[in-house]
């Protein structure tokens, strides 16, 4: 990887699968939205599901930068994305270990199918 990101094409080249394996994230967040809600709640949970990735993803990047200009390295940043992405994958199994605890009652033994 480091030999491809010494020329500004080889910059390009890694961007670019960076971004087409990104490219299905928002719309997969916006499907699993529809899934799981009515589609009166999916008509604001979308748009505000939206607003807060693109914010989310444009304040990291701007963070990423900030802490390589106060620290002078993409280390310190890189280890901050860690931490940020830990901190995320607690939240989203608190919030599946939730709703797992909340269909339990209502599907019975089925709960073992889904």
């Amino acid at each position: 990887m480091r030999v491809l990101i010494r020329s500004e094409a080889g910059l390009f080249t890694v961007a670019t699968f960076f971004g087409l394996g990104f490219s299905g994230m928002i719309p997969a967040y916006v499907l699993a939205v529809r899934e799981l809600f009515t589609a009166s709640e999916a008509a604001w949970r979308v748009p505000t599901l939206l607003l807060f990735s693109g914010s989310g993803m444009a304040a990291g990047g701007w963070l990423a930068g900030f802490i390589y200009d106060r620290f002078g390295f993409y280390g310190a940043a890189f280890g901050f994305g860690l931490a940020f992405n830990a901190v995320n994958l607690v939240l989203v199994a608190g919030l599946v270990l939730r709703r797992q605890r909340t269909l339990r009652p209502l599907l019975g033994g089925a709960i073992k199918d889904w």
